[in-house]
Protein backbone atom coordinates (compact mmCIF):
# COMPACT_ATOMS: atom_id res chain seq x y z
CA UNK A 1 0.00 0.00 0.00
CA UNK A 2 0.72 3.57 -0.52
CA UNK A 3 1.15 6.60 1.85
CA UNK A 4 -0.50 9.86 1.94
CA UNK A 5 0.13 13.11 3.21
CA UNK A 6 -2.08 16.01 3.36
CA UNK A 7 -2.05 19.45 4.90
CA UNK A 8 -5.29 22.32 4.79
CA UNK A 9 -4.10 25.56 6.93
CA UNK A 10 -5.27 29.25 7.12
CA UNK A 11 -1.60 31.01 6.43
CA UNK A 12 0.85 29.43 3.86
CA UNK A 13 2.88 27.16 5.93
CA UNK A 14 5.57 24.67 5.33
CA UNK A 15 5.07 21.52 5.66
CA UNK A 16 8.65 20.34 5.97
CA UNK A 17 8.48 18.90 9.42
CA UNK A 18 5.95 16.17 8.22
CA UNK A 19 7.75 15.67 5.08
CA UNK A 20 10.92 14.69 6.85
CA UNK A 21 8.71 11.77 8.92
CA UNK A 22 7.41 10.54 5.03
CA UNK A 23 10.26 10.82 3.06
CA UNK A 24 11.71 8.06 5.57
CA UNK A 25 9.04 5.63 4.91
CA UNK A 26 9.79 5.99 0.98
CA UNK A 27 12.45 3.10 1.40
CA UNK A 28 14.30 2.90 4.75
CA UNK A 29 11.73 2.55 7.40
CA UNK A 30 8.71 1.67 5.06
CA UNK A 31 8.50 -0.55 1.92
CA UNK A 32 7.20 2.39 -0.35
CA UNK A 33 10.07 2.62 -3.01
CA UNK A 34 8.70 2.98 -6.10
CA UNK A 35 8.10 6.96 -6.02
CA UNK A 36 7.15 9.81 -4.71
CA UNK A 37 5.60 12.87 -5.17
CA UNK A 38 4.22 16.40 -3.78
CA UNK A 39 2.25 19.47 -5.08
CA UNK A 40 1.84 22.74 -3.29
CA UNK A 41 -0.90 25.30 -3.97
CA UNK A 42 0.55 28.87 -4.55
CA UNK A 43 -3.22 30.56 -5.03
CA UNK A 44 -4.42 29.23 -8.20
CA UNK A 45 -1.37 27.78 -9.33
CA UNK A 46 0.20 24.33 -8.27
CA UNK A 47 3.90 23.60 -7.83
CA UNK A 48 4.78 20.06 -8.22
CA UNK A 49 7.58 17.91 -7.85
CA UNK A 50 8.02 13.78 -8.94
CA UNK A 51 10.06 11.07 -9.01
CA UNK A 52 9.86 7.78 -9.56
CA UNK A 53 13.05 6.85 -6.95
CA UNK A 54 12.45 6.15 -3.18
CA UNK A 55 11.66 9.45 -1.39
CA UNK A 56 14.40 8.05 1.35
CA UNK A 57 17.45 8.81 -1.16
CA UNK A 58 15.77 11.18 -3.29
CA UNK A 59 17.84 14.43 -3.69
CA UNK A 60 14.83 16.08 -5.01
CA UNK A 61 13.18 15.37 -1.49
CA UNK A 62 16.09 16.35 0.31
CA UNK A 63 16.06 19.76 -2.06
CA UNK A 64 12.22 20.23 -0.58
CA UNK A 65 13.73 19.89 2.70
CA UNK A 66 15.87 22.47 2.87
CA UNK A 67 14.40 24.87 0.58
CA UNK A 68 11.10 25.15 3.06
CA UNK A 69 7.32 26.43 0.59
CA UNK A 70 4.80 27.77 2.08
CA UNK A 71 1.67 26.76 0.81
CA UNK A 72 -2.05 26.94 2.35
CA UNK A 73 -2.86 22.81 0.56
CA UNK A 74 -0.30 20.66 0.02
CA UNK A 75 -0.76 16.73 -0.99
CA UNK A 76 1.64 13.92 -1.05
CA UNK A 77 2.21 10.79 -1.88
CA UNK A 78 4.48 7.36 -1.68
CA UNK A 79 4.08 4.72 -3.97
CA UNK A 80 4.42 0.91 -3.27
CA UNK A 81 3.26 0.00 -6.92
CA UNK A 82 0.37 -2.64 -7.09
CA UNK A 83 -0.89 -1.48 -10.61
CA UNK A 84 1.09 -0.04 -12.97
CA UNK A 85 4.75 0.18 -13.85
CA UNK A 86 7.26 2.01 -11.79
CA UNK A 87 7.95 5.20 -13.77
CA UNK A 88 7.30 9.14 -13.57
CA UNK A 89 4.09 9.19 -15.39
CA UNK A 90 2.15 6.98 -12.55
CA UNK A 91 3.80 8.99 -9.98
CA UNK A 92 1.06 10.64 -7.40
CA UNK A 93 -0.37 13.04 -7.02
CA UNK A 94 -1.85 13.69 -10.04
CA UNK A 95 -3.69 17.00 -11.71
CA UNK A 96 -5.88 18.20 -14.47
CA UNK A 97 -7.71 21.12 -15.21
CA UNK A 98 -11.18 22.23 -14.18
CA UNK A 99 -13.51 25.44 -14.07
CA UNK A 100 -9.95 27.33 -14.41
CA UNK A 101 -8.22 25.71 -11.71
CA UNK A 102 -6.04 22.63 -11.53
CA UNK A 103 -6.77 19.66 -9.17
CA UNK A 104 -4.78 17.69 -7.67
CA UNK A 105 -5.67 14.10 -6.31
CA UNK A 106 -3.20 11.12 -4.50
CA UNK A 107 -4.63 7.74 -3.85
CA UNK A 108 -4.05 4.98 -1.28
CA UNK A 109 -5.30 1.29 -2.27
CA UNK A 110 -6.25 -1.15 -4.83
CA UNK A 111 -9.38 -1.10 -6.68
CA UNK A 112 -10.87 -3.95 -9.31
CA UNK A 113 -9.72 -4.12 -12.76
CA UNK A 114 -13.60 -3.43 -14.03
CA UNK A 115 -13.47 0.34 -12.98
CA UNK A 116 -11.26 0.11 -16.15
CA UNK A 117 -14.61 -0.47 -18.09
CA UNK A 118 -16.42 2.49 -16.53
CA UNK A 119 -16.43 5.56 -19.73
CA UNK A 120 -14.34 8.51 -19.66
CA UNK A 121 -15.57 11.31 -21.22
CA UNK A 122 -13.11 14.68 -20.68
CA UNK A 123 -10.53 12.99 -19.26
CA UNK A 124 -8.23 10.38 -19.67
CA UNK A 125 -5.49 8.63 -17.62
CA UNK A 126 -1.44 9.22 -18.84
CA UNK A 127 0.09 6.36 -16.97
CA UNK A 128 -1.30 2.86 -16.35
CA UNK A 129 -2.18 3.09 -12.66
CA UNK A 130 -6.31 2.42 -11.39
CA UNK A 131 -5.38 5.50 -9.33
CA UNK A 132 -5.04 7.93 -12.23
CA UNK A 133 -7.60 6.60 -14.01
CA UNK A 134 -10.22 7.14 -10.69
CA UNK A 135 -9.25 10.07 -10.88
CA UNK A 136 -10.19 10.73 -14.51
CA UNK A 137 -13.44 8.91 -13.68
CA UNK A 138 -13.96 11.18 -10.25
CA UNK A 139 -13.97 14.56 -12.38
CA UNK A 140 -15.82 13.40 -15.37
CA UNK A 141 -18.53 12.92 -12.64
CA UNK A 142 -18.26 16.22 -10.73
CA UNK A 143 -17.75 17.92 -14.60
CA UNK A 144 -20.86 16.71 -15.65
CA UNK A 145 -23.31 17.04 -12.60
CA UNK A 146 -21.53 21.05 -12.47
CA UNK A 147 -20.91 21.98 -15.82
CA UNK A 148 -21.02 25.40 -15.62
CA UNK A 149 -18.66 25.90 -12.39
CA UNK A 150 -18.88 25.01 -9.01
CA UNK A 151 -22.07 24.99 -7.13
CA UNK A 152 -22.93 27.90 -4.93
CA UNK A 153 -22.91 25.43 -2.13
CA UNK A 154 -19.59 23.20 -1.18
CA UNK A 155 -22.12 21.09 0.52
CA UNK A 156 -23.58 19.82 -3.15
CA UNK A 157 -19.72 19.59 -4.27
CA UNK A 158 -18.65 17.69 -1.07
CA UNK A 159 -21.78 15.58 -1.44
CA UNK A 160 -21.23 14.45 -5.04
CA UNK A 161 -17.57 13.98 -4.08
CA UNK A 162 -18.67 11.40 -1.36
CA UNK A 163 -21.26 9.60 -3.34
CA UNK A 164 -18.56 9.14 -6.06
CA UNK A 165 -15.73 8.16 -3.55
CA UNK A 166 -18.51 5.13 -2.10
CA UNK A 167 -19.03 3.68 -5.47
CA UNK A 168 -15.12 3.61 -5.96
CA UNK A 169 -15.03 2.34 -2.48
CA UNK A 170 -17.41 -0.92 -3.80
CA UNK A 171 -14.11 -1.91 -6.08
CA UNK A 172 -11.51 -2.20 -3.27
CA UNK A 173 -9.48 -0.08 -0.92
CA UNK A 174 -9.85 3.78 -1.80
CA UNK A 175 -8.23 6.39 0.65
CA UNK A 176 -7.63 9.76 -1.00
CA UNK A 177 -6.83 13.55 -1.01
CA UNK A 178 -8.42 16.00 -3.64
CA UNK A 179 -8.07 19.86 -3.52
CA UNK A 180 -8.92 22.37 -6.01
CA UNK A 181 -6.85 24.80 -3.99
CA UNK A 182 -9.02 26.26 -1.71
CA UNK A 183 -10.65 22.76 0.06
CA UNK A 184 -9.14 19.61 0.57
CA UNK A 185 -11.17 16.65 0.10
CA UNK A 186 -10.26 13.23 2.55
CA UNK A 187 -11.69 10.22 2.43
CA UNK A 188 -11.11 6.96 4.27
CA UNK A 189 -11.81 2.95 3.47
CA UNK A 190 -9.04 1.79 5.29
CA UNK A 191 -6.19 4.20 6.97
CA UNK A 192 -6.75 7.56 7.51
CA UNK A 193 -5.76 10.40 10.51
CA UNK A 194 -5.10 13.92 11.05
CA UNK A 195 -4.69 16.20 13.84
CA UNK A 196 -4.96 19.85 14.09
CA UNK A 197 -2.71 21.68 15.49
CA UNK A 198 -4.14 25.53 17.07
CA UNK A 199 -2.65 27.66 20.19
CA UNK A 200 -1.28 26.75 22.11
CA UNK A 201 1.13 24.38 20.47
CA UNK A 202 3.18 22.31 21.72
CA UNK A 203 6.09 20.14 20.82
CA UNK A 204 6.01 17.54 18.62
CA UNK A 205 7.77 14.26 17.89
CA UNK A 206 8.68 12.16 14.33
CA UNK A 207 7.97 8.56 14.65
CA UNK A 208 10.47 8.21 11.82
CA UNK A 209 13.38 9.59 12.80
CA UNK A 210 15.41 11.51 15.60
CA UNK A 211 13.25 15.02 15.02
CA UNK A 212 11.31 17.43 17.31
CA UNK A 213 9.91 20.56 16.59
CA UNK A 214 7.97 23.45 19.07
CA UNK A 215 5.42 24.43 16.90
CA UNK A 216 4.62 27.21 19.70
CA UNK A 217 8.23 29.02 18.67
CA UNK A 218 7.43 28.71 14.72
CA UNK A 219 3.81 29.60 14.46
CA UNK A 220 1.31 32.84 15.88
CA UNK A 221 -1.30 32.20 18.06
CA UNK A 222 -4.06 32.62 15.27
CA UNK A 223 -2.66 29.68 12.84
CA UNK A 224 -4.67 26.84 12.43
CA UNK A 225 -2.72 23.84 10.36
CA UNK A 226 -4.13 20.64 10.11
CA UNK A 227 -2.29 17.77 8.43
CA UNK A 228 -3.34 14.76 7.12
CA UNK A 229 -1.77 10.98 6.92
CA UNK A 230 -2.15 7.19 5.96
CA UNK A 231 -0.85 6.83 9.72
CA UNK A 232 0.18 8.81 12.37
CA UNK A 233 3.86 10.58 11.93
CA UNK A 234 4.36 12.12 15.67
CA UNK A 235 4.59 9.78 18.63
CA UNK A 236 3.44 12.32 21.42
CA UNK A 237 0.05 13.89 20.02
CA UNK A 238 -3.79 12.55 19.54
CA UNK A 239 -4.33 11.73 15.99
CA UNK A 240 -7.58 11.20 14.83
CA UNK A 241 -8.95 8.33 12.75
CA UNK A 242 -11.30 8.76 9.80
CA UNK A 243 -14.01 5.80 9.86
CA UNK A 244 -14.40 3.95 7.18
CA UNK A 245 -16.43 5.38 4.38
CA UNK A 246 -16.05 8.83 5.93
CA UNK A 247 -15.48 11.96 3.56
CA UNK A 248 -14.12 15.64 5.88
CA UNK A 249 -13.45 18.51 4.18
CA UNK A 250 -11.27 20.87 5.56
CA UNK A 251 -10.96 24.87 4.28
CA UNK A 252 -8.06 27.09 6.24
CA UNK A 253 -7.55 23.96 8.08
CA UNK A 254 -11.13 23.68 9.68
CA UNK A 255 -13.48 20.83 9.13
CA UNK A 256 -15.83 22.11 7.11
CA UNK A 257 -18.41 19.13 6.05
CA UNK A 258 -18.52 16.03 6.88
CA UNK A 259 -20.23 12.71 5.23
CA UNK A 260 -20.40 9.16 6.83
CA UNK A 261 -20.73 5.65 5.55
CA UNK A 262 -24.20 6.13 3.10
CA UNK A 263 -25.09 2.17 3.97
CA UNK A 264 -24.72 3.39 8.05
CA UNK A 265 -26.76 7.08 6.95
Amino acid sequence: MCELLGMSANVPTDICFSFAGLVRRGGETGPHRDGWGIAFYEGNGLRAFHDPLPSARSHIAQMLLDYPIKSRVVISHIRQANVGDVCLANTHPFSRELWGSMWCFAHNGQLDRSLLDWPLTHYHPVGNTDSEYAFCWLLDQIRSRFPDGPPASEQALAELVHQCCEKLRGLGVFNMLLSESKHLFCYCTTKLSWITRRAPFGEARLRDRDMTVDFGAETTPNDVVTVIATEPLTDNERWQRLQSGELILFADGEVVQRFYDEAVG
